[in-house]
């Protein structure tokens, strides 16, 4: 049985996969330049170490509406031969060894566009109950923007293939706000400065959330997505850190509020609708954390931890791994894990 390991992401509900050789980096979604007359799917450039790295956006390329972007949004950055290209991503998730006898490829025909034959999807693997669409790397890095009119995506209309002119925008995440803009610009200055050979292992990711105020960054490992609340089933007879139930996608996850470990004001039921969940996943433990926002993804080298000072966060010390500093702040690096096990957080009593 021959495998292929795939790197696996989430772009909206969807789930993709590429192979993950072709895979040379992956970042945080920066500041895109915009580039006039180029195809509508080509959404911008970023100058990545003195090199121009032109980034697409998938959901146009494959016909669906342009969406707008986020902080969390990442940038998926595959080489293969000469072609390098960046693909914007919703959530990178992990490498899958996946079996070829798994992959599914009978559903896919190369569709003609100006003379030449292409097809971006190479078949459809199965990951456990999940349905994985694996991308042709070769035709997705090698596609031409002669393959479509400029500012135009091919849509199907009547049974034929017809141009959908699309609007360029003159700025990247016109949405963003004044300091979303100001985070975005701040990456893409990180990613233009030349760095000598990084050793990109050693990194610590986070998720930098906000609690109350303040900033917190937790392992990215255990964090399986972000989401919005949509509606909360109270459940009876449990402590106040219990938020309720939340149905994501049929599957039925318990809501925590960790404030109480924290020794922060709990969340009050009535502003509810207007925070948002993070969804993790820790040994065989599936929970939502409510938080209030959720500000970025960040690498951090082990010499920028700092020790906990002694006077601050005292009564919580014990659940801190360390500080850092972030947008002129302090920054508490939590260790999420140990707040579930040691934190009298999981409620195992029958009622």
């Amino acid at each position: 049985m021959t495998n292929k390991p795939y790197l696996i992401f989430r772009i909206n509900s969807s789930l993709y996969g590429v192979e993950a050789f072709c895979v040379q980096e992956i970042f945080s979604l920066p500041n895109l330049t915009p580039i006039a007359e180029s195809s509508a799917d080509l959404v911008g450039v970023v100058n990545l170490r003195g090199d121009i790295l032109p980034v697409i956006d998938l959901n146009i390329r494959f016909g669906y509406e342009q969406l707008d972007y986020s902080l969390t949004d990442t940038i998926i950055v595959l080489e293969w031969q000469e072609f390098r290209l960046g693909i914007i991503v919703n959530q990178v998730l992990e490498v899958h060894n996946i079996s070829l006898q798994e992959v599914t490829t009978e559903l896919f025909y190369k569709q003609e566009l100006n003379g030449r034959a292409t097809h971006f999807l190479a078949g459809i693997g199965k990951v456990e109950a999940d349905i994985i669409m694996l991308l042709n790397h070769e035709s997705l890095l090698c596609y031409s923007q002669s393959l479509a009119p400029l500012g135009a995506i091919k849509t199907i209309e009547n049974g034929e293939y017809s141009d959908k002119l699309l609007k360029k925008q003159l700025e990247f995440c016109p949405q963003a706000t004044l300091e979303e803009k100001a985070i975005l610009r701040e990456r893409a200055e990180n990613l233009r400065q030349a760095t000598q050979k990084e050793d990109f292992a050693g990194l610590i990711p986070l998720a930098v959330v906000g609690l109350n105020g303040e900033y917190f960054g937790l392992d990215l490992a255990i964090v399986r997505e972000f989401t919005d609340i949509r509606q909360v089933t109270p459940v009876p007879c449990c402590p106040p850190h219990i938020v309720g139930n939340m149905n994501l996608r049929g599957e039925i996850l318990t809501l925590v509020d960790i404030r109480t470990v924290l020794n922060m004001p709990i969340l009050e039921i009535e502003n509810i609708t207007n925070i948002k969940v993070m969804i993790i996943k820790i040994d065989d433990l599936i929970a939502g954390v409510t938080v209030d926002e959720v500000f970025d993804v960040m690498y951090l080298q082990p010499s920028q931890i700092l020790p906990v000072p002694t006077a601050v966060h005292s009564a919580n010390s014990e659940y801190l791994r360390g500080t850092a500093n972030y947008r002129e702040k302090m920054m508490s690096i939590l260790d999420l894990a140990k707040v579930f096990q040691q934190g009298d957080l999981i409620v195992n009593e029958e009622v």
